[in-house]
């Protein structure tokens, strides 16, 4: 069994490594450049830690995975190449992993993100193949491209929850 439970300052050693894990992941699976070695940044995720909007998936006492869960307008994804499939308040997922020891990680993510909006969007790298594949099958819909903050493209999706 999975909890979730917001992130604090003493997990960030365990989110450092889930983030290796990742990274290391992504690189032997056709992405070696959307996080690179120097992301997710920690002074983000201490940020998002400070905001209360970092979360860690937790099974049999073990950290597994990590999240945020932004809500609100993300100035990222007010331009999009595409079209939103609605306007409607939304929650972003972001800085989204796993150590790869758990199956799930984006399962539990969306169902802690459906308390706080019916609306949630995600971005990923359009090489990370592996997450497009899970958020498709996941019952999200591609809706176009979105440019970060950095000028990098990202494939925008989102998912409307039923009521």
């Amino acid at each position: 069994m999975k909890n979730i439970r917001p992130t604090t300052t003493k997990d960030l050693g365990e989110l450092e490594r889930i983030y290796d894990c990742a990274r290391k992941f992504m690189k032997a699976n056709g992405n070696p450049n959307q996080w690179r070695d120097d992301k997710p940044n920690l002074d983000e995720v201490v940020s998002d830690i400070s905001r209360g909007v970092n979360y860690v998936v937790v099974e049999s006492g073990k950290v597994v995975g990590t999240f945020s869960a932004v809500p609100g307008i993300d100035p990222t994804y007010v331009e999009i190449n595409g079209k939103w499939l609605n306007d409607e308040p939304y929650v972003t997922i972001h800085k989204i992993a796993s150590d790869g020891t758990s199956n799930g990680i984006l399962s539990c993510a969306v169902s802690f993100c459906a308390s706080i909006a019916k609306n949630i969007r995600i971005d990923t790298h359009e090489d990370n193949k592996v997450m497009r594949h899970l958020l498709e099958k996941s019952g999200f819909q591609y809706c176009g491209v979105i440019k970060l903050a950095n000028g990098e493209l990202r494939l925008a999706y989102q998912k409307i929850l039923s009521e």
